[in-house]
């Protein structure tokens, strides 16, 4: 099983494909220095193959090389870096801390 993650910005989204089929997408807002992810979605058929972490890490792979802060109130993405401290300096509330 492959996934691939690609950023549909006339979409405003993450989009996930299994083998050529569709698996998910997240949500994103964009401003000049943040990217707001507000919902996940993965299809049921795929939940529980990798397909939700390979839109998170795509994701926040773009904002870190794009130098965005990251504003997570989607559940799913908010937990994801909960659990890969590697990502949680792109945490808008960490960005915005370490300039005070």
């Amino acid at each position: 099983m492959s996934v691939d993650v690609v950023d549909a910005p006339e979409r405003r989204r993450f989009e996930a494909t299994v083998d050529g089929a569709p698996a998910g997408y997240a949500e994103y807002l964009l401003g000049a220095d943040l990217i707001v992810f507000p919902h996940t979605v993965v299809d049921p058929a795929f939940e529980g193959k990798g397909v939700g972490s390979a839109l998170a890490r795509t994701a926040l792979d773009e904002a870190r090389r794009r130098g965005l802060a990251v504003l997570a109130t989607c559940p799913f993405i908010s937990g994801w870096m909960q659990r890969h401290p590697e990502y949680l300096d792109l945490a808008y509330q960490n960005r915005t801390t370490a300039k005070d």
